[in-house]
């Protein structure tokens, strides 16, 4: 945290954040919040308490569920989608005698895997586009078509950096999936073409996952039940961690004809589709209710 000093009367700015990036600005006059600044709020356009046109919680809540013309609302939804997808596969995978109910062959469920992966790369680019073309100061006017970034190049902000490694994440798990539609490799193939991608691909959303965290804490951990942006990104930190232990047990071995540990592998899969689901869903009141 750092403070600029000012005499009575005069506004004190306080910054902090995990070093060496700033995610919160505080402005006090007198004792007073003249402005406050937060990383998450101000790159996606959330809602703040005392803002002018707050809706009413009810109000809030029930149009949180159709918004279809806010970035917000798609990002949320197509991450729920794609946990959907990944939840379902694992449970289908976990209950074979329920895909088989279902008249569901393997490479079937396989392809619901695949599926799944799409929404999650469609709705990490809209993060990353918006990280991209969100304003650089407070109050600074959205910019016009003809100026939109596709990808950006900012470093030393920590909400474009999640995002940043979070989108190539989701395009390692487009890659995963497709291929463990093949299944003729042998335990050398699966691992190059199938758990490498997977293993490289869980590391970088971990990575983005505690990123995002760090941005709503303001520092590299924090316990903040009340703050509705700190339950989003905990719980999509959880779906990482899921991920990561899924990838990890997943390994092909040479005495081994597929994932060395199959059932803990779905488990942990299912994990993470839950977390970033819980996560995702929670995305739909973030972007209305005040914080």
């Amino acid at each position: 945290m750092t403070t600029g000093a000012g005499r009575p009367g005069r506004s004190v700015l306080v910054q902090e954040g995990p070093w060496p990036f700033i995610t919160r600005r505080v402005t006090w006059r007198e004792g007073q919040i003249v402005s406050l600044w937060r990383s998450r709020h101000h790159r996606k356009g959330l809602p703040v308490k005392g803002a002018a046109h707050t809706l009413a919680l009810e109000m809030a809540l029930s149009r949180c569920l159709w918004m279809p013309r806010e970035l917000n609302w798609w990002i949320g939804v197509l991450f729920a989608l794609g946990s959907v997808l990944f939840g379902l596969g694992s449970w289908l995978s976990l209950q074979p005698l329920l895909a088989h109910r279902w008249h569901l062959s393997p490479e079937a469920v396989s392809t619901v895997f695949l599926l799944g992966s799409f929404p999650f790369t469609a709705a990490a680019y809209l993060q990353l586009f918006q990280a991209a073309n969100s304003p650089l100061v407070a109050d600074q006017p959205q910019r016009r078509r003809s100026h939109w970034r596709w990808f950006g190049w900012r470093p030393g902000d920590l909400g474009w950096l999640s995002c940043a490694l979070q989108f190539p994440g989701t395009l390692l798990f487009n890659l995963n999936t497709y291929n463990a539609l093949n299944t003729g490799l042998d335990w050398y193939d699966q691992d190059l073409a199938i758990w490498t991608p997977n293993i490289l691909g869980s590391v970088l959303f971990m990575a983005s996952g505690y990123l995002s965290f760090m941005e709503t804490c303001h520092s590299p951990w924090a316990w903040q039940p009340r703050s509705l942006s700190w339950w989003v990104t905990s719980t999509n930190l959880l779906g990482c961690v899921g991920f990561l232990l899924s990838a990890l047990v997943s390994v092909v071995l040479p005495s081994t004809v597929g994932p060395a540990f199959p059932t803990v592998s779905l488990i942990f899969t299912l994990v993470g589709a839950m977390g970033f689901l819980i996560g995702s869903l929670l995305m739909l009141p973030e972007s209305v209710v005040p914080s």
